[in-house]
């Protein structure tokens, strides 16, 4: 994976699932995303705290379409297709290129929980990862305690690869964080 490759996140691709259309995040998705995003339920096991409000969520959006401009964001809004609703995100939070590495993350609308759109959305980035990228190793980091999103990981066909205690300083409390992996030769196996 080349430096140069990461330019088309400029004018990120839309791709589509069996379910899913997954694009651009745009400014008009702010109440579908503040919807999920100011829940504390949703935030958790994520880095980021709840949206405070509306205007916090379309100034994020805004920052948002600057960051894809820059080719410097690489996630994607998880949509219906039959109305377009957003119900979530999943993309690269950060690409190595040195390595031809990539870490994932995700985030659904827990209206949607349940229901295999996070395991869609996950199959279809790997995919990406490996087959337009060209990577070499795909992770997540998960908080310890997210029963669901490592599942959603193994359904996947990741593996847990290692569990770091306390690592992590997040919200006023040491977290422990368990990182998933999957290499590309074994996303590919058994599926030519």
């Amino acid at each position: 994976m080349n430096k140069s490759q990461l330019s088309l996140f400029k004018k990120i691709p839309t791709i589509t699932t069996e379910r899913l259309v997954m694009r651009k995040m745009l400014p008009a998705d702010a109440e579908d995303m503040y919807e999920y995003a100011q829940n504390p339920i949703v935030t958790r096991f994520l880095l980021w705290e709840p949206h405070v409000n509306l205007k916090f969520t379309q100034s994020y959006l805004k920052f948002i379409q600057t960051q894809y401009a820059a080719g410097a964001f690489f996630d994607w809004a998880l949509t219906l297709p039959e109305s377009g609703k957003m119900i979530g995100t999943c993309g690269f939070a950060a690409i190595d290129t040195d390595n031809d590495a990539g870490e994932i993350g995700y985030v659904i609308n827990p209206e949607y929980w349940g229901k295999g759109y996070a395991t869609e959305a996950l199959a279809r980035v790997l995919s990406f990862g490996f087959g337009v990228l060209h990577m070499h190793r795909i992770y997540i980091r998960i908080m310890a305690g997210n029963i669901a999103s490592e599942r959603v990981a193994r359904k996947c066909g990741m593996r847990h690869e290692a569990t770091f205690y306390s690592s992590l300083f997040v919200k006023g409390e040491y977290r422990t964080i368990k990182y998933y992996a999957i290499l590309r030769e074994e996303f590919y196996k058994g599926k030519n």
